[in-house]
C-alpha cells in the first residue's frame, strides 16, 4: 500500500545556481514524509519519547528523475518494503502535482534504537504488526 505522506511547494530559496531545487531540499521533503509514514503505524515522536527510543537512517539511496523548479507543487507517496526485528526498509516517490511525473525516488533503511544505550533494539510487536499493513509489492523502479 502506498500512502500520501507529503504535499508541498518548491520555493525560490529551495533552488540553487542551476535554477532547480537543490538536493538538500529533496532530502528535507523526504524526511518530512518519513515522519508522516512512521506516525501511520504508531512511531510518533510522542511514542518514542515515552519509550526512550528513536529511529536512525542507516542507508539512503536517492534517484533523481526530473528537475523541479520554483512554484511547482509536489506530493510524496510512501510504502514499506520490509519490516525486520530492528529495522524497516521503505521508499518515498516524489511526483510533480501538475504532470504526475516522478521527480525522485528514495529508498531508506531505518534502524530502531534505544536512546539510552544508543544501540539498535527490537521494534515492539504491536508496531511491527501495524507497519506490516503498509508493506507493498508495488515498489518503484529507479
Amino acid at each position: 500500500m502506498r500512502e500520501l505522506t507529503y504535499r508541498g511547494v518548491v520555493y525560490p530559496w529551495h533552488c540553487d545556481h542551476m535554477g532547480h531545487m537543490n538536493v538538500m531540499w529533496y532530502a528535507g521533503k523526504f524526511d518530512e514524509a518519513t515522519w508522516n509514514l512512521l506516525s501511520l503505524f504508531g512511531l510518533t515522536v510522542k511514542y518514542m519519547k515515552q519509550e526512550n527510543t528513536g529511529t536512525v537512517a542507516a542507508e539512503q539511496r536517492t534517484f533523481y528523475k526530473q528537475e523541479l523548479l520554483a512554484g511547482m507543487t509536489v506530493y510524496i507517496k510512501s510504502g514499506i518494503i520490509e519490516v525486520k526485528d530492528k529495522s524497516i526498509k521503505f521508499f518515498h516517490e516524489m511526483r510533480n502535482c501538475d504532470t504526475d511525473e516522478i521527480a525522485a525516488i528514495t529508498f531508506y533503511t531505518g534502524i530502531y534504537i534505544d536512546n539510552k544505550e544508543r544501540k539498535p533494539c527490537s521494534i515492539p510487536e504491536e508496531i511491527k504488526k501495524l507497519a506490516a499493513d503498509f508493506v507493498t509489492s508495488e515498489i518503484p523502479q529507479p
